[in-house]
């Protein structure tokens, strides 16, 4: 399938046909593919720079370091992935970080005192994560995420490539373990996100974020003691001025 036809079939019947072609395809020639072949300069990373980020930040460094790579800063990260962002950027060379941040005037009318979280944090994650993303990735044909099968439940059949409207998103990790993981991240001699060895495994917002205890579900300290398990931005397409 060549980018003309991606270009003609559109999202769903897109995202099909690429699954079916290339399912068997590991996930550093899957990347390449993506970016070099399918959606030439149409196609970002979009990264929280959390707990297994560095993997696909690596694969993508080593095709083109100049590929967008998106970080919503959303104003409650931890200090530490801020830190851990910069180190990451510096030491693979990526040279085109997109900052997405949220609306100021929306966060100072709905969250003045950065307490939404607790009282409606769907809504939080709407202002401060989902609609910056929206914007952020309104010029792109594609976008690749980290997810992957192993996680939760909720995204143990998430395909390699999936229709979001209009774009499609690529998943190239979605068949990895843990232990895939930690064994590339070794192997190539990268840093662990400095949290990781505190117990958490899967790092968001401070607020919203807790330590996993052994056997638990790797999100488990995601939203923790809610029904909640998602930020919302793999829940519906992404459109500007949609309302999660």
């Amino acid at each position: 399938m060549s980018a003309h036809d991606v270009r003609l079939f559109g999202d769903a019947i897109a995202a099909s046909r690429l699954e079916d072609r290339f399912a068997k395809v590991k996930a550093s020639s899957l990347l390449r593919l993506a970016i070099e072949d399918l959606y030439p300069g149409r196609i970002a990373l979009v990264s929280s720079f959390g707990a297994d980020s560095v993997v696909l930040l690596h694969m993508v460094a080593q095709v083109d370091p100049t590929t967008p790579v998106v970080f919503v800063d959303t104003g409650q990260h931890f200090d530490e992935t801020l830190r851990y962002r910069d180190e990451l950027v510096a030491r693979l060379g990526l040279t085109n970080l997109v900052m997405a941040e949220p609306d100021r005037e929306t966060v100072a009318e709905e969250d003045p005192e950065k307490f939404l979280f607790a009282s409606d944090p769907d809504r939080c994650c709407d202002i401060r994560k989902v609609q910056p993303l929206a914007r952020a990735l309104g010029g792109y044909d594609a976008w690749i995420t980290g997810r992957k099968s192993f996680q939760t439940a909720t995204r143990s059949r998430v395909p390699l490539f999936e229709a979001e409207g209009d774009r499609v998103k690529v998943n190239p990790l979605v068949g990895w373990s843990a232990t895939d993981l930690i064994d590339y991240i070794r192997a190539a001699g990268l840093p662990p996100h400095p949290l990781v060895a505190k117990g958490f495994p899967s790092i968001g917002c401070l607020p919203c974020t807790s330590r996993v205890a052994p056997g638990e579900d790797p999100r488990a300290g995601r939203w923790r003691g809610r029904t909640k398990s998602e930020c919302g931005i793999h829940t519906e397409p992404l459109n500007v001025g949609q309302d999660i």
